[in-house]
């Protein structure tokens, strides 16, 4: 088979599959993409401060020579609680410790964007699953109190779109909360990394 044919009867499928679901698979998709979307941009932003982290007593020399590091060689996120600081310091130690603080929540608070939402994204999708569920019901009810057991086309389709959506919110509904869990842990090892960071260069000063 070649690439185009494997891309065609795949999309085929994935319209026959969404079709079958019925209206609640329109929203199902939509929060599926914008979670997956927010992960990705979590994730890819939790990657570059994990890379090319520099050392308390690197961040030091540079605090005490005033000089931004390098981005060629650091780039992890004691590299941007410098860079932030150095900014933003006056040259009073008393007031630069009070703008290192700031600067430390300020970065924290940024760990955690997004993360709350895409939790929500992930408890909606069950939820929308399970619309589609009495969605699906209620159509093959309305088929029994009209036709009884004598349209079984009819009442498969119902039953259909209830299983279907049921499958599709679990299936988005699960990875994008493991995928929240790994992100909680990725951004508490960041604030602790900043804290601790924070609280060193904060005695030196």
């Amino acid at each position: 088979m070649s690439i185009p044919d494997f891309f065609l009867n795949n999309s085929l499928a994935m319209e026959e599959y969404l079709a079958t679901g019925g209206v609640v698979m329109a929203p199902l998709v939509l929060v599926s993409l914008a979670m997956w979307m927010l992960i990705m941009d979590r994730a890819l932003f939790f990657r570059r401060l994990h890379r090319k982290n520099m050392s308390f007593g690197i961040a030091l020399e540079h605090v005490r020579a005033d000089r931004l590091p390098d981005p060629k060689e650091f780039g992890g996120v004691i590299s941007l609680l410098v860079a932030r600081f150095i900014q933003a310091r006056s040259g009073n130690p008393d007031l630069d410790r009070l703008i290192l603080d700031e600067t430390v929540m300020s970065i924290n608070r940024s760990l955690t964007d997004y993360l709350t939402v895409i939790g929500v994204l992930a408890a909606i999708t069950p939820l929308l699953g399970l619309l589609g569920t009495v969605t699906g019901m209620i159509a093959t009810f309305d088929v029994l109190a009209v036709f009884g057991t004598g349209n079984a086309r009819a009442m498969a389709d119902g039953i259909s779109e209830a299983l279907v959506t049921t499958q599709t919110g679990l299936l988005v509904a699960i990875p994008g909360l493991y995928m929240k869990g790994f992100l909680d842990r990725r951004a508490g090892n960041l604030t602790k990394r900043i804290a601790a960071a924070g609280f060193y260069l904060r005695r030196q000063l």
